[in-house]
């Protein structure tokens, strides 16, 4: 077994060769942690309790675990969310990904908005504003779902954020925009 914990949120992990081992294993877990909270007087969000299991194989992508904590069975999520981070079932980080660039592209419209040619904020203010809106949001835990191929689905908004605060046009290379900037890269 290993365990994560941060603050109030714990992942409990199992790694077994069998669907059933596995689940024998979580409720003995599941078990333990019952035991603890009863000890110490403490009560376990059972709405926000869940299962999910990560694997590779296709053909068993609709399993769900059978899990149970104080005789109520846990419910399986195929992609639940742990600390801000959306897990999927083999860890291609895709759907956190799809839904990092929703909200980037709706940040970036805002900043879009403050940049008016005529009217705008000024270009302390963009980048700031960038910075803390649109790269905050971006690049949250990046260093877990970096090496995803679903990366691309962030970098191109992230780009139209550099190029509205900087005034570059489209051609010009990122690097660049990021130096115009004044920003680090990534």
């Amino acid at each position: 077994m290993i365990s994560s914990c941060y603050a109030d949120d714990l992942a409990i992990m199992l790694r077994r060769t069998t669907w059933s081992a596995v689940e024998q294993g979580l409720n003995q877990d599941m078990s333990i942690l019952a035991a603890y909270l009863r000890k110490w007087r403490l009560q376990l969000s059972t709405g926000k309790t869940v299962s999910a299991a990560y694997h590779l194989c296709n053909g068993e992508a609709k399993r769900e675990l059978s899990v149970s904590v104080d005789n109520k069975r846990l419910e399986h999520q195929l992609a639940p969310k742990y600390l801000g981070v959306r897990l999927d079932r083999t860890l291609s980080y895709k759907r956190h990904l799809e839904e990092v660039r929703a909200k980037v592209t709706a940040r970036v419209s805002l900043i879009r908005r403050l940049a008016g040619t005529t009217w705008g904020a000024s270009a302390r203010t963009l980048r700031i504003s960038t910075q803390a809106l649109v790269f905050s949001a971006a690049e949250y835990c990046a260093p877990v779902w970096s090496r995803s191929p679903h990366v691309k689905k962030v970098d191109p908004i992230i780009n139209n954020a550099l190029r509205i605060i900087t005034g570059c046009l489209k051609p010009t290379p990122v690097l660049y925009s990021r130096r115009t900037g004044e920003l680090p890269s990534p």
